[in-house]
C-alpha cells in the first residue's frame, strides 16, 4: 500500500518535468555532445574543435547606367584583405555574382569604358546571400566633352553660299571668284550647283542678249542674217556657248579631273606679283587638294565647247582651226578678266567676307615664282 502511494506521488512530478530536459537526458545517454560542448571545447583549447570553418556566402548585384539601362561587360573586382582579388563581368542583364565568399568585410571595384569607376564596400555574414543595391555608373566626364566638328563639304557649302551673293554693282553675278584663299574644295555636286546657279541667273540671260545684240550690230556670224530671226539665232548660239563652257569647263571636267574652277583672289604683294598671278591663272588652277597645276579643265572645256559649236554656227565659222583659235582667244580673255578681278572688281562688289589679305598667298607666291 505504501509503495503504491509512493508511485502515485512520483508520477505527477515526472509528468511536470520539461520535455527538453527529458530529451537532453536521452541525447546525453546516447553519447551526443550537449549544446554547451563547443564552448567547453573552445575553453579547453582543443584545436580540432576550434578550427570549424564559417559557412561561405554569396555576393550579387546589378549594374546600370544613369538612364537605368542595364550594362553588360562591366568589370567587377572583389577585394578582400589578405586574399587575392576575384574578377567577374556583368552579363547582358547587367548582373554579376561571386559564389563561395568567406564572411567578413569586402570591397568591390566596378569599372567600364566610358563610365566613371565606382567602389562599393560591405560586410558578408556567415552563410549570407548578399544582394547589393543597384550600382549606377555615371558617364565619364571625358565622354561628355563633345568636340563639334564640321565636315569639309559643309564648310564648302557655307563658303559657296557667300560666293553666290557676290555681284558686281550688286547686280552682275561674280560667283566664280573666291575671296577666301584657302577655301574648302567643292564637291562634284557643288561644282554643278555653281554652274547651274550661274546659267539660270536672270542677269546672265540679259548679258547674253547684250552680246547677241553687239554681234548683230557688227554682223558677226553673217550667215545668221539680220532681223529678229538673225538675232534669235545669235542669242541661241551665245546661250549654247555659255552653257557648254560653264558646264564642261566649270563642272564636268573639274569633277573628273579633281580641279577647282574658281579664281582665288590674291589681294596682297607687289603690283607685279599680282599681275603675274592673275595672268598665270588663265592657264593654271588649284586642284581639289590645294596644289597648283595646269588648268586642263578650263582649256579642254573651251576646246570641247568650240567643237560643239560647230553644230550650230554658220558653215563659214566652223572648223578645227577656228575651234583652237577661239580657245586661244578664250585664254586671253580669261587673263584679262583675272586682271580686272584682282585690281578692280573686288572694289565694285559689296558685302564681301572680311579677311586678312596679308596672309593670303605667301605659299602661292613661292610656288608661282622660281
Amino acid at each position: 500500500m505504501l509503495l503504491a502511494c509512493c508511485a502515485l506521488s512520483a508520477a505527477p512530478a515526472l509528468a511536470q518535468q520539461p520535455a527538453g530536459a527529458a530529451q537532453g537526458g536521452a541525447a546525453i545517454g546516447q553519447g551526443s555532445a550537449a549544446p554547451a560542448a563547443p564552448a567547453a571545447a573552445q575553453s579547453s583549447g582543443d584545436p580540432a574543435q576550434a578550427a570549424v570553418p564559417a559557412a561561405p556566402g554569396r555576393i550579387s548585384g546589378t549594374v546600370t547606367g544613369p538612364s537605368g539601362a542595364l550594362l553588360g561587360g562591366v568589370r567587377v573586382l572583389l577585394m578582400r584583405e589578405g586574399q587575392p582579388p576575384r574578377e567577374a563581368f556583368t552579363g547582358e542583364d547587367g548582373q554579376f555574382a561571386f559564389e563561395g565568399v568567406t564572411p567578413g568585410p569586402f570591397q568591390l571595384a566596378v569599372s567600364a569604358t566610358g563610365f566613371t569607376a565606382r567602389t562599393v564596400t560591405g560586410a558578408l555574414h556567415e552563410g549570407e546571400g548578399a544582394a547589393l543595391p543597384e550600382i549606377v555608373l555615371a558617364i565619364s566626364a571625358s565622354v561628355t566633352e563633345l568636340n563639334v566638328t564640321v565636315s569639309t563639304v559643309e564648310v564648302a557649302e557655307i563658303q559657296l553660299k557667300e560666293q553666290e551673293q557676290q555681284r558686281i554693282f550688286a547686280v552682275i553675278p561674280n560667283f566664280y571668284v573666291s575671296y577666301e584663299p584657302h577655301a574648302a574644295p567643292l564637291s562634284s555636286k557643288q561644282k554643278f550647283q555653281l554652274a547651274w546657279k550661274t546659267t539660270i541667273d536672270p542677269v546672265s540671260f540679259v548679258l547674253i542678249g547684250v552680246v547677241a545684240g553687239i554681234e548683230q550690230s557688227q554682223n558677226s556670224f553673217s550667215g545668221y542674217g539680220q532681223g529678229a530671226q538673225g538675232y534669235g539665232k545669235r542669242y541661241g548660239a551665245a546661250f549654247a556657248d555659255t552653257v557648254s563652257n560653264t558646264f564642261i569647263g566649270g563642272a564636268i571636267l573639274p569633277s573628273l579631273l579633281k580641279q577647282d574652277p574658281r579664281y582665288f583672289y590674291k589681294g596682297s604683294g607687289s603690283v607685279a606679283s599680282r599681275v603675274f598671278y592673275a595672268i598665270a591663272n588663265a592657264v593654271i588652277c588649284k586642284s581639289d587638294r590645294g596644289h597648283w597645276q595646269p588648268n586642263y579643265s578650263g582649256i579642254m572645256g573651251s576646246i570641247a565647247a568650240g567643237g560643239i559649236s560647230n553644230l550650230y554656227y554658220p558653215q563659214k565659222d566652223r572648223g578645227a582651226e577656228l575651234v583652237f583659235q577661239n580657245a586661244g582667244i578664250g585664254i586671253g580673255v580669261s587673263a584679262a578678266v583675272n586682271l580686272f578681278e584682282e585690281f578692280l572688281i573686288r572694289k565694285l562688289t559689296p558685302n564681301l567676307p572680311k579677311r586678312d589679305p596679308g596672309k593670303s598667298h605667301a605659299k602661292m607666291d613661292s610656288s608661282l615664282h622660281p
